[in-house]
């Protein structure tokens, strides 16, 4: 008898919600079968049988948050095994909803919406529809789930906004692990009753957990530079006319990734990682590309983006990103990356800052493009101009680095051609 344990789909997981049963007990199963999702703080994902047997226990329910990495989620019998239930399965699986297909009972409660199933104060619902009831002041305890055995989603949540909400003022129910917050909130002056909490998801707290890390302990510097970039903007124009029958469409953001991508390949000391071992010199410009999706962002990689052409990374930065937005990449389409971009022109940001995402040796930002005086040849002209900000890590891009990178970076976006050599 074997123990399936909850899977670390990543290096920095510690804990996911399962989502979804794809086995029930009896089924056997191969090696490579599906047999659950998982949600992770970043994506949703399949989990694969690594054995062949047969279910004997769903130790862990549908909809079940907080499972820690390493906990059994279920129990397989080898083929011509014995395996009677522990107890503690036995237990699981008397407080798990029943879901045997063949009993009409169960199939008319699958029919209809259930009410939440409710385990003391805690009501199974996603992080997204808890997010989205906290967000309109929804009681999701007056919500009947949809979901599978009950469970509240999106569709749930947002059928209910004009519905029951919680007393204008009131704050939405904390978690224990929230309390000291608002505690610490009240003495700085802030009164309790006049603000809505929301509870911290995985998410959120991995972003604020990496982010803190990253600008307490990697010394960094900005360098900042404009670029004039009308010559881009045609060329762009030129590439998505002729690619116009195929479908693609390059965006300003795909000229930026490919030239990040040849500016490192140009100022190699610029694709690097420190390590307490060494610097890692990269053999590839993997650019990472940051996306905002609901309740935090994500950064998605193009590897390789200085091998790749300019209609190829605008093909896969889109597919990445619809992926990203729907929770569907794999985990090593995010993790890891040499060199990040986080671009704000589309909000008219002119310019800002990023903070370094690890083990990453740099990141950029880019702004706007905006119609701006420039001088030439002692008299003003209008170009449109865009700025962008090097955030480097001062362990292993020094000051002249990032000043060769820019300059690379900024000769090949205001002259695209400049790529292609």
């Amino acid at each position: 008898m074997t123990d399936i344990l909850m899977p670390a789909l990543s290096p920095t997981m510690e804990e996911g919600v399962l989502a979804k049963w794809h086995v029930k007990v009896g089924d056997t199963v191969k090696a490579g079968d599906v047999i659950a999702e998982i949600e992770t703080d970043k994506a949703t994902m399949e989990v694969e049988a690594v054995d062949e047997g047969q279910i004997t226990d769903i130790l862990v329910a549908e909809g079940t948050e907080g499972v820690k990495v390493n906990t059994p989620i279920a129990r397989l019998k080898d083929e011509g095994g014995a395996a009677a239930p522990a107890p503690k399965a036995a237990a699981a699986q008397a407080e798990a909803p029943k879901a045997e297909a063949t009993s009409a009972p169960a199939a008319a409660e699958k029919s209809a919406p259930a009410p939440a199933k409710v385990d003391g104060e805690r009501v199974f619902a996603s992080p997204l529809a808890r997010r989205i009831a906290a967000r309109n002041g929804v009681d999701l305890k007056s919500i009947k789930g949809s979901g599978p055995h009950g469970r509240i989603v999106k569709r749930d949540v947002e059928g209910a906004k004009g519905g029951a909400q919680a007393p204008a003022g009131s704050t939405a129910p904390a978690p224990a692990g929230e309390v000291r917050k608002v505690q610490s909130l009240a003495q700085m002056g802030i009164p309790d009753g006049s603000y809505d909490l929301i509870p911290l998801d995985g998410m959120r707290k991995a972003i604020a957990r990496r982010l803190t890390d990253s600008f307490r302990d990697v010394p960094h510097f900005p360098l900042t530079i404009d670029c004039e970039i009308d010559g881009l903007l045609a060329s762009r124009a030129k590439v998505n006319a002729m690619l116009e029958k195929s479908g693609v469409k390059v965006s300003v953001n795909d000229f930026v990734i490919k030239a990040s991508a040849m500016a490192l390949k140009a100022v190699p000391e610029a694709n690097a990682s420190y390590s307490p071992e060494g610097i890692a010199m990269h053999h590839h410009a993997d650019v990472a590309m940051a996306v905002a999706i609901d309740g935090g962002l994500i950064t998605p990689i193009i590897r390789a983006a200085e091998t790749k052409s300019l209609s190829q990374i605008a093909t896969e930065s889109k597919d990445l990103a619809k992926r990203a937005r729907d929770r569907k990449l794999k985990p090593e389409e995010f993790q890891g990356g040499t060199f990040s971009v986080s671009n704000l022109g589309m909000f008219g940001i002119r310019s800002f800052a990023s903070i370094i995402n690890e083990p990453q040796g740099a990141i950029m930002s880019v702004g706007a493009g905006e119609p701006r005086a420039v001088a030439r040849d002692g008299q003003l002209a209008v170009a449109t101009v865009m700025t962008v900000t090097l955030t480097c890590d001062h362990r292993v891009v020094d000051g002249a680095v990032g000043a060769r990178f820019l300059q690379a970076f900024k000769a090949m976006i205001e002259d695209p051609v400049t790529m292609l050599a």
